[in-house]
């Protein structure tokens, strides 16, 4: 799965998760929740302090949860945020 280009804008999200001090793995577990609860095509995105959320949710993307649209890391705040989107539905 290609990382997603930085310099890209992130897309505007229909929902938001707020996984701040939370760790690893229950920002993923809450997404895939959120997810789950979303129509196809929506886009989540995920605030988290846990630096490890920069890997995990590639990870996940990468198995094909959903579609990694975005990730911005902002260190000086202490702060990860992911653009996930929730693939269409197969059929």
């Amino acid at each position: 799965m290609p990382t997603p280009d930085p310099s890209a804008s992130p897309p505007e999200a229909d929902e938001t998760l707020d996984a701040r001090d939370l760790r690893c793995p229950l920002p993923v577990l809450r997404a895939r929740k959120m997810l789950n609860a979303m129509r196809p095509g929506e886009v989540l995105a995920v605030v988290s302090t846990d630096p490890a959320s920069m890997a995990d949710f590639r990870s996940f993307c990468g198995a094909g949860a959903a579609v990694l649209e975005a990730q911005r890391a902002e260190p000086a705040a202490g702060l990860y945020r992911h653009w996930l989107r929730r693939p269409e539905a197969e059929g």
